[in-house]
């Protein structure tokens, strides 16, 4: 039953629920004669809310209940400085571009509203308040930036034009609002890629390989004889465009076909030295597999950080991520930023060896930011050394793509609490992955053939570039 699911739904999401107007892939308006369009975007999420007092925006003038005990580094972009646990990135400064003052118009201060706005670009709406946690994704949700990116671009000749990995934040029925296609189609959902922390370099995906008795064959006789059954597809005419239905089986049967599918995730074919270098985890893995992604021409890719739940829960009174509600600098400095530090500046500098670098942009945002003030009542107060949410302020990153690394863009106040100069919102941010991608056409329809604006009331950080 599995399998034959897969042949009539796809296993690439709940295909030909069409809750949207599929949006073309136009021919898009050019950046600028000097630069071409980046070809590829990753995005690291880094779950749970990183602290960005902790990472990227360190206040050593503040009072110590604000300011925690981590210096900040000179790096190799002067005047860029980033925390001292973050030496091997602060070799790679040259490439980045931070962003200091991303601030949130609305605050629920919880993760769901935090992924919807920072994924999306928009503004959480009331149900996010009354709801909480148990506001669960939406058909007529607006949709995740790679979405867009990904409707936007000619189809990949083997894989899908998003991919997400190596999870699904977060467990169910809790599912994060924001990283699917929603009103635009699921279609262009992206394909998630799944991993574990027991296995780093095992990264599947649905149906990347066929099972059992299926040969090639075989299947491309059930395809054949699925085309036939046209009497039983009418019972999908209530709810499903046949169109779409069609498409995603087309895409279904070129990924288990194709043998490109499955080499881009085989991190085995990686030498050793490259395997140390972004290190053995699941997220560092994940890195590697999207580099590797982003070699294939895939559009757009989303590594969603993993957390270990059993090693840190406890120890950051959390889910084992970025959300450190207790012994915010223990889980920082031990566990979370050795990992991150390895991993991420291995990528940027993977990147730029192979010249991808310039047609590859790399974005870092989180859910939130972490609460200036330390001490969280979840976990004893001050001396539970905790940081609570914070939606007011976050930091995030940019590299490539584009962008001119090396530079600070905007600033916080003296406690990091509130954007102080040029201040941005999350709209802003999704707006200049748009700009990087040379997506320019931010029109779309709906299933009524309505014409409605992806992405107004924003604009893209063209200072960055």
């Amino acid at each position: 039953m599995q399998r034959r699911q897969f042949l009539v739904a796809s296993g690439l999401g709940f295909a030909g629920m069409h809750f949207g107007t599929p949006t073309s892939a136009a021919p898009q308006k050019k950046i600028s004669p000097s630069r071409k369009p980046a070809k590829s975007t990753i995005l690291f999420f880094l779950c749970g809310g990183a602290s960005h007092l902790d990472l990227w925006d360190l206040k050593p003038n503040a009072p110590s209940e604000y300011r925690g005990p981590f210096q900040p580094i000179e790096t190799s972009a002067p005047g860029v400085r980033l925390s001292e646990h973050l030496p091997m990135l602060a070799k790679q400064a040259h490439h980045l571009a931070l962003v200091n003052s991303v601030g949130a118009t609305v605050n629920t201060n919880d993760h769901h509203a935090g992924y919807y706005h920072n994924l999306t670009g928009h503004i959480p709406d009331q149900s996010f308040v009354t709801k909480g946690n148990n506001r669960t994704p939406q058909p007529d949700d607006w949709p995740y930036m790679g979405s867009v990116v990904a409707s936007r671009r000619p189809s990949h000749p083997n894989l899908p034009n998003a991919i997400s990995l190596p999870h699904m934040p977060s467990r169910a029925p809790y599912t994060r609002p924001g990283q699917f296609a929603a009103r635009l189609g699921v279609e262009h959902d992206p394909m998630y890629i799944h991993g574990n922390n027991e296995e780093p370099l095992k990264l599947r995906g649905p149906a990347m390989s066929l099972e059992g008795e299926i040969t090639v064959d075989r299947l491309t006789e059930r395809m054949s004889l699925l085309k036939q059954l046209d009497s039983a597809r009418r019972r999908f005419d209530e709810f499903a465009n046949i169109a779409t239905m069609n498409q995603n089986q087309e895409r279904a049967l070129s990924l288990l076909l194709s043998s490109q599918s499955t080499s881009a995730f085989d991190l085995t074919q990686e030498k050793p030295a490259m395997l140390e270098r972004y290190g053995k985890t699941i997220n560092g893995m994940s890195l590697l597999a999207a580099r590797r992604l982003v070699e294939a021409e895939v559009p757009f890719i989303t590594v969603f950080w993993k957390g270990d739940l059993n090693r840190l829960g406890k120890k950051c009174k959390s889910a084992g991520s970025w959300d450190t509600h207790g012994n915010n600098f223990k889980c920082l400095k031990e566990d979370l930023l050795p990992e991150f530090d390895r991993a991420y500046s291995a990528l940027i500098e993977d990147l730029a060896n192979r010249g991808l670098l310039d047609e590859t942009l790399v974005l870092i945002t989180s859910e939130m930011g972490r609460k200036p003030k330390i001490g969280d009542p979840r976990s004893g107060g001050t001396s539970g050394a905790g940081r609570d949410h914070w939606t007011h302020c976050l930091t995030d990153v940019l590299a490539g793509g584009g962008i001119q690394g090396g530079q600070t863009f905007g600033a916080s106040d003296r406690y990091g609490e509130f954007p102080l100069k040029s201040p941005v919102t999350p709209a802003d941010i999704t707006h200049t992955v748009y700009h990087a991608m040379g997506i320019h056409d931010l029109m779309a329809y709906d299933k009524l053939d309505r014409p409605y604006h992806l992405l107004e009331n924003s604009k893209p950080l063209t200072a960055l570039f």
